[in-house]
């Protein structure tokens, strides 16, 4: 070990006369911590909620559509759905749908809905993940009611349970001739997202029985597309409208709900910037904690020079003590955030109003980016504060500290 490692371990551990200067550095340690923390645990809180909206709003529909123009049905759906496989190398997957407004009545009370029918063999919704009671089941049986999976939220006004029947009243394409079919489906599973906007409207049946109540025949909504990436979105709609014409129209994820993902990018921009000056703060404190070792250690400076060491050498001594400072204050930071987003991931302490930010607990994304990102600019920010009273210390003359100290 160096003489300037030892000199700069024995200052920092040092408890002869040194109470002070040991408890500003317990706070220069404390203030780089808790600076390296809370960015940390902001920059998984934002990608927490970039990935769950994002999440569900693709589930629950899709990165691209493909919808009729003015609500038209569209025909052939079979072999449209080839075509787009076949001629669209970034799509990883194609399902049709049928999706309308209707009513739906319990012994209890009347609500309206949107009913999406889906195939059952090509289902790519993720409402499965959501169940909470039942199971996600959709499929049509022989001689026995049709399914129907509910929100959580809509189930509770409807009053209904796993096993309970409700009436669906669907309007039919001839809407000025009020041509009615109703058709009665037993509750198979009720799902909760966390996204008001689909638990409290959105029901869940299968295609042909949709199909039915709706009196499209053959023919579909729509249809729902997975893309291999996500970037990728603008270029497969306008690929699949290119290849299918009129009556079909797509639109993106991120066209449908651009209010949602401009409202995300504002929030990933400022606060990152905002939080970091938590960690300037803190690295200001670096100085402060080091002029004071610098005044305090002012005799051993004139000693350390008259007996041959060079301001080189001085510089390294105080700049070590900055760096042991960041890495030490940088660690324990690490782990606290760590140890907060585990937490909240397992115990969900903070909750969430569901109406408003569409989901019901604080959501955290653990990146080992973030936490490497956050901990180099600490460090760095530590050691360029640590310059100044480095500088200082090496610019002592050594009669003059031996005189005045």
């Amino acid at each position: 070990m160096s003489y300037t490692s030892l000199i700069a371990s024995r200052y920092l551990h040092s408890k002869h006369n040194d109470g002070f200067v040991s408890f500003v550095t317990a706070i220069g340690i404390l203030g780089v911590a808790l600076g390296t923390a809370t960015l940390i645990i902001a920059l998984s809180v934002l990608g927490g909620f970039e990935r769950e909206i994002t999440e569900k709003i693709v589930g629950f529909s899709s990165h691209v559509q493909v919808l009729g123009f003015q609500n038209q049905p569209l025909r052939d759906y079979d072999r449209n759905v080839r075509m787009i496989e076949d001629s669209i190398p970034l799509v990883s997957a194609v399902a049709p749908y049928v999706s309308r407004e209707a009513l739906i009545r319990s012994k209890e009370n009347v609500d309206g809905i949107l009913l999406k029918g889906l195939d059952p063999v090509n289902d790519i919704s993720i409402t499965r993940k959501f169940i909470v009671a039942g199971r996600y089941d959709i499929s049509k049986k022989e001689g026995s009611l049709s399914n129907i999976v509910l929100g959580k939220r809509l189930a509770t006004r409807l009053g209904v349970d796993i096993g309970s029947k409700v009436t669906v009243f669907g309007i039919g394409r001839l809407v000025d001739q009020r041509q009615y079919k109703v058709l009665q489906f037993q509750v198979s599973g009720i799902y909760e997202s966390g996204m008001t906007e689909y638990d409290d409207v959105y029901a869940f049946t299968s295609l042909a029985d949709a199909q039915n109540i709706f009196q499209m025949g053959d023919a579909v909504s729509g249809y729902d597309i997975l893309v291999t990436r996500v970037d990728s979105a603008d270029v497969v709609a306008e690929r699949a409208q290119e290849l299918l014409g009129y009556p079909h129209y797509t639109r993106t994820v991120f066209q449908t709900y651009r209010n949602i993902f401009s409202w995300i990018d504002l929030q990933k921009k400022p606060i990152p910037l905002i939080l970091g000056l938590i960690i300037v703060v803190a690295t200001v404190n670096i100085v402060g904690t080091l002029l004071m070792m610098v005044l305090s250690k002012t005799k051993d400076i004139g000693v350390l020079m008259s007996l041959g060491a060079t301001r080189v050498g001085i510089m390294k001594i105080f700049l070590r003590q900055g760096l042991t400072i960041a890495f030490t204050g940088a660690a324990i930071g690490n782990v606290f955030a760590l140890a907060v987003c585990f937490a909240q991931m397992k115990f969900q302490f903070f909750s969430l109003p569901s109406d408003i930010y569409f989901m019901s607990s604080v959501p955290i994304l653990l990146r080992p980016w973030n936490f490497l990102l956050v901990t180099m600019i600490s460090i760095v920010l530590c050691l360029l504060s640590s310059i100044v009273p480095a500088r200082l210390a090496s610019r002592l003359h050594p009669v003059n500290a031996l005189r005045f100290s």
